[in-house]
């Protein structure tokens, strides 16, 4: 069983030397591991900090305040359960942003550095790699507590995405984390102490968490990866209890035999259907108690050796619910409704993203909308009440789809893009896609959605399993990227796209590939952040730069926003290691990335401006 470790900061020691000193030192007095780890754990045994009125002043936040969060915090992944990623805070704003300065930093465990800081009554919470917690005061980055859990060492081993976490939740007393061990376990906020832990599957088998969890109608909900590793019958959803952890219900993303959808996998049995994994936080619209939640693609991503294709006569190969929009009952999982956008995903270009729900115009009527946008770059736009399709848009040049059904949406696929073994086929855009995790932002003072964009291709070549061998995992192709057809260099996009009037209203091209999620703020700007470790505010209207500052490493994480004592700070956290920024990385091999240095940056504006 893995032992966590809980280290509330006592004193400057602690500060400076931290819980491998505690250690080290218990170590030299000839005490057990274990009495080391009981002495860090027992609060009765620590001095608090001198620095603790953050802590003292800091309330439960009850799944009601979830419904309208306060303005001046950040209390879920995208702040509000309609994943705007949006702060109506406006003390920066674009007449002073250009003022804008490091109000304190903070040095965090080198790794894949994807995660979104959580604020609640001047406390900050943050998530770094391999599962180091941390509760920072927000004002001035002080530590307050710190849990570290035991990683397996062939977990912490491995490379890219699987240490790194997109999110956590928070609700009651309690801070909610998905492990890299495939644990869901709840902190105390006030201590870091463990207050329940739940394993949901065995990290043995190639179980994975990425993406983090979402408190919907008192229930935590939890999206499954790591299906590309080979799981028979892939991924799932599960839901779980706020007070206990205990698994409510289980919704597998794979269709099942029997079920419907269940023989939409052009015949294959269930042990031969892998993937679906579920990226990405989820949205909930309280109005109708219905979760959103996107679904990948099915692995191997080559259509030929994972048996999707040829199609066999008679038989159904969209392979559901890869590609999907899928509408839960948060209480019970089960399926209200469901939309694949991609049938039969043969590229890596899934649909596994933010659902951003607002209500917006179509054809003279005000419609609950729900909007999101996959690998593809397209923006594509539902009814959230039912699932019935409304209206897309593409963004950046792509040659896999060449016409969508305007009162369906059902996708017409150019067949000269779709790879068979034996040959080499360009894809555009390239597997990790035009748009990847990343979130977009939407703002109701513009109504417009801001998305990050790449714009690249992939030379994509098959690699059959071997006659006699059984897939073991992976997506089984090169994917040789390069340049669209006709590119002028310029990799990356920001684009402004008014959803109320379907019209891209501006868009800022720039060599470095984007590849941090964008931030929208009642003050009427944009933060997004890229390759070339520029951080950068734009004008919400116009999409002119201004304010950028350089960070000490790529920006490929959440930013948020929030504000304490009447004062508003800007945080992000940079750090290289993703893997959707090592793919972006070979494209532009002469803007140099350090390796490690991930760090958390909090801006604001100088005191008394």
């Amino acid at each position: 069983m893995n032992t966590p470790t809980q280290r509330p900061v006592a004193n400057w020691m602690g500060r400076w030397f931290g819980a491998g000193a505690v250690a080290a030192g218990a170590l030299g007095l000839g005490l057990s591991l274990a009495a080391a780890q009981s002495a860090q754990q027992t609060p009765a045994q620590v001095t608090p900090p001198p620095h603790d009125g953050p802590l003292r002043a800091l309330t439960p936040v009850p799944a009601k305040m979830l419904l309208n969060p306060p303005d001046n915090d950040w209390l879920m992944w995208r702040r509000t359960y309609d994943a705007w990623g949006y702060s109506p805070l406006k003390q920066i704003d674009t007449g002073n942003v250009k003022n804008l300065t490091v109000a304190w930093s903070w040095a965090m465990t080198p790794g894949a550095t994807e995660t979104t800081p959580m604020v609640h009554d001047g406390v900050l919470f943050l998530y770094n790699y391999l599962d180091k917690v941390q509760a920072l005061d927000a004002t001035n980055g002080e530590l307050l507590w710190e849990y570290k859990r035991d990683i397996p060492p062939e977990v912490a081993r491995q490379n890219g995405n699987n240490g790194a976490k997109r999110n956590m939740a928070m609700v009651d007393d309690k801070l909610i984390v998905a492990t890299t061990d495939a644990h869901i376990i709840a902190l105390d906020m006030k201590t870091g102490k463990v207050i329940w832990d739940h394993e949901t599957e065995d990290y043995k088998k190639g179980w994975r968490y990425t993406g983090g969890p979402l408190v919907a109608s008192n229930v935590i909900v939890q999206g499954m990866t790591g299906c590309g590793n080979a799981n028979p019958g892939g991924c799932f959803i599960t839901g779980h209890d706020i007070d206990t952890g205990k698994e409510l219900w289980r919704f597998h993303t794979v269709a099942q035999p029997g079920e419907p959808g269940g023989d939409s996998w052009n015949g294959l049995p269930l042990d031969k259907r892998f993937g679906a994994s579920t990226w990405n936080s989820g949205s909930y619209d309280p109005d109708t108690d219905t979760l959103f939640l996107g679904v990948g693609q099915p692995y191997p991503h080559i259509a030929e050796i994972g048996g999707l294709l040829p199609k066999k006569d008679g038989a159904n190969n969209d392979a559901l619910y890869t590609d999907s929009t899928l509408a839960l009952d948060p209480h019970t999982g089960k399926l209200k409704w469901y939309y694949q956008h991609l049938q039969n995903d043969t590229w890596d270009l899934d649909y596994a993203y933010e659902r951003v729900l607002v209500d917006i115009p179509v054809d003279g009527k005000v419609r609950k909308a729900m909007v999101t946008v996959g690998k593809l770059g397209i923006i594509e736009v539902l009814d959230r009440t039912n699932g019935q399709w409304l209206w897309s848009k593409p963004t950046v040049y792509q040659n896999v789809v060449s016409a969508i059904d305007s009162k369906t949406g059902a996708k017409t696929i150019n067949p000269d893009a779709v790879p068979h073994i034996g040959k080499t086929t360009t894809n555009c855009p390239a597997d990790p896609g035009s748009r990847g995790w990343p979130a977009t932002a939407y703002s109701p003072r513009t109504h417009m959605l801001y998305i990050p964009l790449n714009e690249y291709c992939s030379d994509t070549t098959p690699i059959p399993i071997e006659q006699g061998k059984s897939y073991t995992g992976g997506s089984r192709a090169i994917f040789a990227r390069r340049q669209i057809p006709n590119s002028d260099g310029n990799i990356g996009r920001m684009d402004g796209v008014d959803l109320f009037s379907q019209k891209a209203v501006w868009s800022d091209r720039t060599r470095a590939p984007q590849t941090g999620a964008a931030l929208a703020t009642g003050g009427g700007l944009v933060f997004s952040g890229a390759l070339d470790r520029y951080f950068r505010a734009y004008d919400d209207k116009s999409g002119k730069i201004l304010w950028q500052m350089r960070a000490s490493n790529i920006v490929n994480s959440f930013p948020i926003t929030y504000q304490v004592k009447g004062r508003q700070y800007v945080a992000v956290a940079v750090g290289n290691g993703s893997s959707q920024a090592r793919s972006l990385a070979t494209l532009t091999p002469e803007i140099g990335v350090p390796d490690g240095g991930s760090a958390l940056f909090v801006f604001a504006l100088p005191q008394g401006k």
